[in-house]
């Protein structure tokens, strides 16, 4: 039984990295489709894991081949899915989970059409958003004022999505997306891990 696969976009520091590694200590059966990208590791990134980093070249490559799934060009550098890495997941039954931007979002939905479902992640108000990007202290000012422009035109997206999460409190965010996930299980009639469902077998039970 394939798994389920699963877009999850949201603005520049809404906190979407914390609410998807919480996710993953609590929900067995999901994995994450790990992109590449011509952008260079940030402190602590390691290749293979957080990213698959490579050079433009080999990028450009890999999308002319049609290796992609998806790939968006997002604050002047390369990302993209593999079409492979996420068939082989979804082919063992984990649940992939493609954290890409609302660009990408597009392209999957319209090679996917239903057999994807998205989950757009919103900060609770701009105010909190703007603290929050000046708050990390690792981009300049003039990377912060890109990526508040660049979420006024991802919002704009978020009705396109399946779901909606407003990442108020991380607990919470966390708690909606594991229960939108277990319920998608459900429909495919498998388990809250993502197992499939064995319904008792009628014809032999006891008169």
């Amino acid at each position: 039984m394939r798994g389920n696969l699963i877009i999850i976009s949201a603005p520049s520091g809404t906190g979407k990295t914390t609410i998807l590694k919480r996710l993953f200590t609590l929900v067995k059966g999901v994995t994450f489709s790990v992109s590449h990208t011509t952008r260079s590791p940030r402190s602590g990134e390691q290749h293979g894991v957080d990213y698959y980093f490579v050079d433009q070249q080999t990028f450009l490559g890999m999308r002319t081949g049609n290796e992609f799934l998806e790939w968006a060009e997002v604050h002047g550098n390369y990302y993209g899915t593999s079409r492979a890495e996420v068939n082989r997941h979804l082919a063992r039954g984990l649940d992939v989970l493609l954290d890409i931007d609302v660009q990408g979002a597009r392209q999957v939905r319209q090679t996917a059409g239903g057999d994807c479902f998205s989950i757009f992640i919103a900060p609770p108000s701009w105010e909190e958003l703007t603290l929050r990007l000046t708050g990390r202290g690792t981009d300049s000012p003039e990377t912060i004022r890109l990526r508040l422009d660049n979420a006024i035109k991802e919002m704009q997206d978020a009705g396109l999505y399946d779901y909606l999460i407003v990442n108020d409190t991380v607990d919470q965010a966390v708690d909606t997306l594991r229960s939108i996930i277990i319920a998608q299980r459900c429909r495919a009639r498998r388990n809250s891990d993502g197992l499939p469902l064995l319904l008792p077998d009628c014809e032999h039970r006891p008169l």
